[in-house]
């Protein structure tokens, strides 16, 4: 008899698993795929270059909550991740700053009030903001949103900015100063043994039980269990009843090449030439000293495994739908990307689950509706430009 059955082994239940086996309950946790560590999952490919399967991983956070719990799990290596967009024929920072602009149009502006003027001086003001397209026009103009925005967002979603929720954009920086970080977090770091490592410590517990390369479908008439965790897409839980869920997905290329390095940043973005959206080195995130480098080029896709969730007001109103059943169904926990159709980070998705594992704990007689209150719609969606 298991405690709980959870299908997943990524982040959600990977933390879930972790946390419950720990306080003495008994765990199952089954993955279609042959890995742990859902899309974080990193591996020494055939040249012994370690390298993110599924397209770059960075983590950071600004949850000392977060930061301490997997500290208990790895070490650290400082990293602050950069990325530059080629437009033009340049290089330029992005999130937007000073030196973007300066770059592009030959200025040579140097305090912040001058870029701030130059801005405003581009901006086309709108009398609402209600799509993605209204977010960086209102900002910053028409000029750089044809320049960094517009294709990229059309590659990466299949969309035009109009036809997204501001949301997508409306968290993205546009920075007057020359702050070329992509992230401002409190704690920004890598794994120092990679992810991998860092989920195989995190499961290895005598109380958690795992079965790689199944259909918990498969396996849950075949156990007994109490409770199910639950981390894959929450429509084809139930049996895509109101229809399929959008999804973007991407299709990787990864290359070995016979240089020490390629780019100078870790991902160049590339909004308005190719048919990918962004090149990974990998050497930069993971600091790895080898003669050779891997590169992984991102091709988005409508097709394949699901990995950001169409924002539009149509399928939030669908996911609407599936959360009121996820909420109503007994003994079912609800957790993750897939299972509440939001783009997370990492330190998101692992804050979810320790709140999930807290009301399990502390209340297990409402636990459902508490964890779903938690899961639903309480946090921001974080844009997909570039990470």
């Amino acid at each position: 008899m298991f405690d709980y059955l959870i299908a997943g082994a990524g982040f959600a239940g990977a933390v879930v698993a972790e946390r419950m086996a720990s306080l003495g309950k008994k765990v199952l946790v089954i993955d279609r795929r042959k890995h742990i560590g859902g899309n974080a999952y990193d591996h020494p490919n055939e040249d012994g270059l370690l390298v993110h399967r599924y397209g770059p991983h960075i983590f950071h956070t600004n949850s000392e909550q977060v930061f301490d719990y997997l500290s208990k799990f790895t070490s650290w290596r400082a990293y602050e991740h950069r990325v530059l967009a080629s437009v033009d024929g340049k290089l330029v920072p992005v999130p937007i700053n000073q030196d973007t602009v300066n770059t592009l149009y030959g200025l040579k502006l140097k305090t912040e009030a001058e870029v701030e003027a130059f801005f405003a001086s581009q901006a086309e003001p709108r009398t609402s903001i209600r799509t993605s397209e209204d977010v960086v026009v209102s900002k910053v103009g028409r000029d750089l949103y044809e320049k960094l925005f517009r294709n990229y967002t059309r590659k990466q979603w299949g969309k035009d900015p109009s036809e997204l929720d501001a949301l997508v954009t409306a968290r993205i920086p546009v920075r007057t100063n020359r702050d070329d970080r992509y992230f401002t977090d409190r704690y920004q770091v890598m794994p120092k043994h990679g992810f991998t490592h860092m989920f195989e410590n995190m499961l290895d517990h005598r109380n958690i039980t795992l079965e790689l390369g199944c259909d918990y479908r498969d396996v849950a008439p075949k156990v007994k269990f109490k409770e199910i965790i639950y981390s894959g897409p929450v429509d084809e839980f139930f049996g895509f009843r109101f229809g399929e869920l959008p999804y973007r997905s991407l299709r990787f290329e990864h290359k070995t090449l016979k240089k020490e390095f390629l780019q100078p940043v870790a991902v160049i973005n590339y909004p308005n030439d190719h048919a990918y959206t962004r090149v990974t080195e990998f050497k930069h995130l993971t600091g790895q000293a080898h003669r050779q480098t891997g590169v992984v080029y991102e091709y988005p896709a409508a097709e394949g495994d699901p990995y950001y969730p169409v924002p539009t007001p149509e399928n939030a109103a669908l996911y609407k739908r599936y959360a009121e059943l996820a909420a109503a169904t007994p003994n079912v926990h609800f957790v993750g990307r897939l299972a509440t159709y939001r783009y997370y980070n990492m330190d998101q998705v692992v804050a979810q689950a320790l709140t999930l594992c807290k009301h399990l704990t502390a209340a297990p007689e409402f636990a459902v509706k508490a964890a779903a209150a938690a899961v639903g719609l309480s946090l921001p969606v974080r844009p997909a430009l570039g990470v």
